[in-house]
């Protein structure tokens, strides 16, 4: 079967899983998942499911994805913060839909390669860092100071504090928060200054790692 048509049956799987955000749909079915996988992974693209990627890290679940973007309410003059480029595919997807998007990568090889990858697709309003997730983007580029969505695909053993001062009033977090392996998404909104909580599904992503030298760039 083509990538195409594979393609449009994961979206289909998609919707019959639940996700009714149109606009969320849409994005899957244009960009290829295939062009940010491992050659050796390519022909298991479209499975709804993690796939192993350089440096002990996964490409996230396509349903997982979707969950967490629709839970965003994305707009198309949002700027979002990613924390966890990974190969980019998710980046590529909320690029789709937003007016820009700053992500954050840990591993250099990553986010060099995702920075290949996501420039030849032809993204122009994606911003990169390479550095500690905790500590967001702020610190490195003062020019962007808050962020109207927050959405971090990996691990936090708790509720990284220095993200939630760059989320804007009225913006949305999701995060998954809990120990390795088993972690519960949880959904952040910010309101006249305070910060309202909701825990939504179970979910495994790889940990948010804390480097030993916070904010490291």
């Amino acid at each position: 079967m083509r990538f195409e048509d594979q393609r449009q049956r994961l979206v289909a799987e998609l919707s019959f899983s639940g996700i009714s955000d149109v606009t969320v749909l849409e994005v899957f079915s244009k960009i290829p998942r295939e062009d940010y996988v491992l050659p050796e992974y390519k022909e298991y693209a479209y499975r709804n499911q993690p796939l192993p990627i350089s440096e002990g890290q996964t490409i996230s679940q396509p349903l997982m994805i979707a969950l967490m973007m629709s839970a965003l309410k994305l707009h198309p003059q949002d700027l979002v913060l990613e924390i966890g480029t990974g190969s980019g595919y998710q980046t590529a997807l909320l690029a789709s839909m937003v007016r820009e998007v700053c992500t954050v990568e840990l591993h250099d090889s990553l986010s060099l390669k995702a920075q290949k990858t996501l420039k030849s697709a032809g993204f122009k309003n994606i911003y990169y860092r390479i550095g500690d997730g905790w500590e967001g983007w702020q610190k490195a580029y003062p020019a962007y100071q808050e962020f109207d969505k927050i959405i971090v695909s990996a691990a936090a053993s708790e509720i990284p504090s220095r993200l939630c001062d760059q989320l804007a009033e009225g913006g949305i977090m999701v995060v998954p928060v809990g120990p390795s392996l088993a972690q519960i998404l949880h959904i952040i909104y910010k309101e006249k200054g305070e910060l309202k909580i909701r825990k939504d599904c179970p979910c495994a992503f790889v940990p948010l790692i804390k480097t030993v030298k916070r904010g490291i760039s």
